[in-house]
């Protein structure tokens, strides 16, 4: 994996990556749901709340919302994000390219906003196929997460039968969207 660094190193940047990705992709499901106008007294919701208020509430102080976008989780997601890029070129390479770090951390939140709307995606198909599944408290959230990305899709693309393709049309157009941000960053 990282060829040429210790094993202390190599644990260093797994419990770097795990914890900076965990609590990144808490601050990034908190916007997005928030954008989605999701339901904020489900139970997950009041996780995210209470998980990301000790560093947003004091962050929104100096830094207003714009619109219906939460720019405090914003600025967060992407200082926690070049921080983890920086501790984690630092202890692979030894060396600190800030500049370039800057744009990778960018392209690396950007990935990141992808594949929670990808893994949203799959998660709610694998629901739906699970039959009655109506007082499981993640499925409002996924569906107010997805909503937005989905809507549009349903215009253009029929049912077919008592298939709904928009998901499977979603997660081909995110992955494509992925690998544009790939070659871009």
């Amino acid at each position: 994996m990282y060829l040429g660094i210790s094993v202390l190193a190599q644990i260093a940047v797994l419990l770097v990556d795990v914890i900076f990705s965990l609590y990144i992709g808490a601050v990034l499901l908190r916007l997005l749901l928030g954008f989605a106008r999701a339901d904020f007294h489900n139970p997950l919701s009041q996780f995210l709340v209470k998980v990301t208020n000790p560093v947003l509430l004091p962050m929104r102080r100096f830094i207003p919302a714009i619109g219906s976008i939460d720019t405090s989780a914003v600025v967060l997601a992407y200082v926690l994000t070049l921080l983890k890029t920086s501790l984690l070129l630092l202890l692979t390479t030894g060396a600190l390219h800030f500049p370039a770090s800057l744009i990778y951390a960018l392209g690396e939140l950007l990935k990141t906003i992808i594949w929670i709307y990808i893994f949203a995606l799959i998660f709610q198909a694998i629901l739906s196929w699970l039959g009655n599944i109506h007082g499981n408290p993640l499925v409002p959230l996924v569906n107010s997460l997805t909503n937005p990305l989905l809507r549009p899709i349903r215009k253009v693309v029929p049912l077919i039968g008592m298939m709904d393709l928009s998901p499977l049309v979603a997660i081909l157009g995110l992955n494509i969207l992925l690998i544009i941000v790939n070659n871009l960053f």
